[in-house]
């Protein structure tokens, strides 16, 4: 099965041995996913409505320009993932030095995605959106990938990996928070899109991502490193044959890109459905605000929860929850934006269950996978996972972009048709319905790793690992 996976007692540096893991590192690991969203949910609200409103491209090929650049990005995440597990560590981790070196040139490239020179021609608005929005997608591989991968060597406690994942969703649900409740205050006038606010949003937002990754970068620790070992070209072989039997991971892969499918649809559709089927983009930043309070309420419950039932269960419980209440809304055309918004709270806690336990799941499947295979690739497991949600993002930004358009929207023209109005809804309402519970089965049906089995799976894998020592 090879050589041994690492020694969790192995200090990276004086710091480690001098200080437990506790508050600096969960606040550490908050600000990495705060820096994170800054810009990745401004993209998934606002970038599509400010292509098609500003830049004045048919919603249809903003589809294909998101599913291009989503899909590139997924390989791009294995490359970079296969990249950083072979670097050797750093006296900083093996880890945080890249969120560091990437994270300036990936701001700036964001900021560039909302930039519009004034005077151009539509192909060169064409040209610049592609450009623009494919670099940044690259660049933000090389920053997510190393700190999604920090959680499974900053502790390698099963119950303090949960309390990371949740901190971690805090982080970016204090963003969306922000983006999702003040971005539309700023950026809308008159139910309409600015392209200089829009900018100066974009801007603000940029440092405040800086200053996140580096807040990131300073608090975090990183304990667990695997000692150095001689390349050989059977482990590649031995990867590739631990990845396709890992089902936890191949469920887990496949749950989580149904759910970023769902997740960004949501956001595409919910700019649309607030702007021109209830008129009311304030109501936007109650729906934001709803998204994000959700998950800060459950988060104090996180621990006992997981505990008590298992991610697994709690997972799937959400999931249900979500998919039963967007299908009532699909029933109820009729009501105010006010309404909608008051109804949806429920089945938004649901999404923030799911969304609270999805990285501690990440770091059980990074487990199976040394279990099967001796062999502990962090960056590895991690990016494949990551590649997953990246796919999904393809498929939404397609999905997105093509359905809007389907539905017959048309940003030349100010009042939508009542057809394309009605298809706007049921894009907000029935489809998310369909996914979330599709999601569900999938949890519940296909994915392993129940609470008894993961507890289980900690104590094989201290165990294997002691023996190995």
């Amino acid at each position: 099965m090879g050589q041994p996976a690492f020694k969790p007692t192995e200090p990276l540096t004086p710091e480690t041995e001098a200080r437990p893991f506790g508050w600096r590192d969960k606040l550490g690991y908050l600000f990495g996913d705060f820096g994170n969203d800054f810009f990745f949910i401004l993209v998934a609200i606002f970038l599509m409505v400010f292509y098609t409103d500003v830049f004045h491209i048919n919603p249809a090929t903003v589809g294909v320009l998101f599913m291009i650049a989503r899909l590139w990005d997924a390989f791009a995440d294995v490359a970079w993932g296969r990249f950083i597990d072979t670097r050797k560590t750093t006296p900083n981790g093996k880890f945080k030095p890249w969120i560091f070196r990437m994270s300036f040139p990936l701001v700036i490239t964001g900021v560039l995605m909302f930039v519009k020179i004034p005077g151009m021609s539509d192909g060169f608005y064409l040209a610049w959106a592609f450009v623009t929005y494919i670099v940044w997608g690259t660049l933000y591989s090389t920053v997510n990938i190393p700190y999604g991968s920090m959680a499974s060597v900053i502790t390698d406690d099963p119950v303090e990996r949960t309390s990371l994942s949740g901190w971690r969703t805090m982080g970016a649900q204090a963003a969306g928070l922000i983006i999702g409740v003040i971005g539309p205050m700023i950026v809308f006038v008159d139910n309409k899109i600015d392209p200089n606010r829009m900018l100066m949003a974009a801007i603000v937002f940029g440092v405040l991502a800086i200053s996140c990754y580096m807040a990131c970068y300073k608090l975090t620790t990183e304990r667990i490193t695997a000692p150095e070992r001689p390349k050989q070209e059977g482990k590649k072989n031995e990867t590739i044959k631990g990845l396709v039997k890992n089902k936890p991971l191949i469920w887990i892969l496949v749950a989580s890109l149904t759910f970023m499918v769902c997740t960004m649809l949501i956001q595409t559709v919910n700019t649309y459905l607030f702007k021109d089927y209830f008129g009311n983009t304030g109501a936007l930043s109650m729906i934001n605000f709803v998204t994000s309070g959700t998950v800060f309420v459950l988060m104090p419950f996180l621990s006992p929860l997981v505990k008590k039932f298992g991610k697994k269960e709690l997972a799937a419980f959400g999931m249900l929850l979500a998919g039963v209440v967007y299908l009532a809304l699909f029933f109820l055309k009729d009501i105010s934006a006010v309404q909608f918004v008051s109804i949806i709270t429920i089945g938004m806690f649901g999404n923030a269950i799911f969304n609270l336990v999805i990285w501690a799941f990440v770091t059980d499947v990074i487990d199976y996978h040394e279990f099967l295979t001796g062999l502990r690739e962090d960056a590895t497991v991690y990016s494949i996972y990551s590649m997953a949600r990246k796919i999904g993002q393809a498929v939404a930004g397609g999905l997105g972009g093509a359905l809007i358009g389907f539905v017959g929207y048309n940003a030349a023209i100010g009042q939508q048709t009542q057809e394309t109005l009605n298809g706007i809804h049921t894009l907000g309402t029935l489809l998310p319905a369909v996914i979330f519970l599709l999601i569900f089965l999938i949890i519940v049906f296909l994915y392993p790793l129940n609470k008894q089995r993961t507890l289980q799976l900690a104590a094989d894998l201290a165990e294997k690992r002691n023996s190995q020592q």
